[in-house]
């Protein structure tokens, strides 16, 4: 990742986010759990990122160990937000676990997924 910036970490109960800055992306590493205890503060953090008007946002859930319906529910809100606004939103799947939750619910296709 480019140095443009020191990455800033965000912790709320059993997660972390890492934001950090890749050529105009701004990046949101997610680390361990994304449920009701922390949605909120996920939900804030893309919000405060989106009002920064960068050119692409990725959100890596590679890092995540479990993820419940709250957070989906943010991650949904947040791609239909990016859809309003020129589409700058992308995913990074998470581990199996994660992603079966995904694919459960039909999000699978749904969701800007990318490889």
């Amino acid at each position: 990742m480019a140095d443009e910036e020191s990455p800033r970490i965000v912790n709320q109960g059993e997660l972390s986010i890492r934001l950090e800055e890749d050529s105009g992306t701004q990046v949101l590493a997610l680390y361990g759990e994304l449920d009701l205890s922390s949605a909120e503060v996920l939900d804030s953090t893309l919000r405060s990122v989106e009002a920064r008007e960068p050119s692409g946002i990725l959100i890596d859930l590679s890092g995540l160990q479990f993820i419940d319906s709250s957070g989906l529910a943010v991650l949904i809100d947040a791609t239909t937000r990016s859809r309003e606004d020129s589409d700058r939103l992308a995913l990074l799947r998470g581990p199996d676990d994660v992603d079966r939750l995904f694919k459960l619910t039909g999000l699978t296709e749904h969701l800007p997924f990318v490889d």
